[in-house]
């Protein structure tokens, strides 16, 4: 019948083609979706580029009708998951479907019982979804947010998946809150008093990344990053290629003053990342980096202007966790990157996030800079019996 879904697994050139396709024709009409640069979606899904796919098993599945391609989901398993504590969120027997997207609710339950079949054809007894592909891509669904577009590296959905997607019996797991704020006019005066507290105490040192030893720098923050998540709910370690990749990849987004590493009596022990939101460009491009997006963003990079920022990633490494002098540090690093926001580049706004639901002290934090939670994701479960 011409009504009737089919849903097959992805094979070859051709389909992976429609996969991608398929995000930008089902939300053409979608406010503030931004389409993802095409180049960056096939690395995301091609072994050989994606180290992810070292150490995870995946299945792209296609949902059509009469011919027609009308949704996509991917299922993935991923080995060092499977390793962490079930108290942790993941653990074993936990598999993942994300990167989905559905013409209506129908095609919506097709595809998640087809990622749920072969979740349970590899052995996996849980469902933690929707995480595109890891946790530290684009994890959870927006069911708070969508009357703005998202900054670099955050996902968009629509309204209506919420609902398609917990009417097959998925119970929320965790929040993953992003915070806005106005940076232009600073911080309330106890967040500057904190800050020159820090600068009095001779053994802090809070410096920017070094472009020029970059690698070295790279390194450094994602070792603390390990550490410092490795007790968060959701946490999968970096392996040593993902270190590597994450270098090449995010060096760009690396700008002069808005990126920090803080020492105490000359050891590193925390970091803080802004990056530029690219997607005000990238909104536009409409999924094309070539011949002369990858140019025009190039030529932006060198010096935003009129550029906000994220802050996506900070840590700080556990021997110091809830003590004062965490809280000193991220409150030091937050100023100088405002700082260096607005005086260089003309920030107005920044976001801070994702943050955990339940990680009181960068909620406490987010609270005490006067931010307020702008977008909500949700991560589902479900077990598979």
């Amino acid at each position: 019948m011409a009504d009737q879904i089919s849903v097959t697994k992805v094979s070859g050139k051709a389909d992976l083609k429609a996969f991608v396709e398929c995000a930008y024709a089902l939300n053409a009409d979608t406010p503030n979706w931004v389409p993802p640069l095409r180049a960056d979606m096939f690395e995301l899904l091609t072994p050989g580029k994606n180290p992810f796919h070292e150490h995870a098993r995946m299945q792209l599945f296609l949902a059509r009708r009469g011919g027609k391609v009308v949704g996509r989901i991917s299922a993935h398993i991923d080995e060092l998951a499977l390793q962490q504590p079930a108290e942790q969120g993941m653990g074993p027997g936990t598999g993942n479907w994300g990167m989905m997207e559905a013409v209506d609710e129908a095609t919506m339950a097709a595809l998640i019982a087809a990622a749920e079949g072969w979740l349970r054809e590899q052995g996996m007894t849980r469902v933690l979804a929707p995480i595109s592909l890891s946790v530290w891509e684009e994890p959870g669904l927006l069911t708070k947010g969508q009357d703005h577009p998202p900054m670099v590296m955050m996902g968009h959905h629509k309204a209506e998946y919420q609902g398609w997607i917990e009417a097959q019996d998925y119970r929320l797991a965790k929040h993953l809150y992003t915070y806005d704020l106005n940076v232009a006019n600073g911080f309330p005066p106890l967040i500057d008093r904190i800050v020159k507290s820090g600068e009095r105490n001779a053994k802090i040192t809070v410096r920017n990344v070094n472009r020029d030893r970059f690698d070295e720098d790279a390194e450094i923050a994602i070792t603390i990053l390990n550490d410092a998540w490795s007790k968060n709910w959701g946490f999968v370690p970096f392996t040593q290629t993902e270190k590597e990749y994450a270098k090449k990849k995010l060096k760009p987004l690396i700008l002069t003053g808005t990126n920090m590493i803080a020492e105490v009596d000359g050891e590193p022990v925390a970091f803080m990342l802004a990056w530029p939101d690219i997607n005000r460009l990238v909104i536009d491009m409409k999924g094309k980096l070539f011949p002369f997006n990858v140019l025009k963003l190039l030529w932006w990079l060198r010096k935003p202007k009129q550029a906000d920022f994220r802050v996506p990633l900070m840590g700080v490494a556990k021997k110091y966790q809830n003590t004062r002098l965490a809280s000193q540090l991220a409150f030091m690093m937050i100023e100088y990157i405002r700082r260096e926001a607005v005086g260089t580049y003309g920030a107005t706004r920044a976001e801070v996030g994702w943050v955990l639901e339940d990680n009181q002290g960068m909620v406490a934090i987010a609270e005490a800079i006067d931010s307020k939670c702008n977008r909500e994701y949700s991560i589902y479960e479900k077990p598979l019996v």
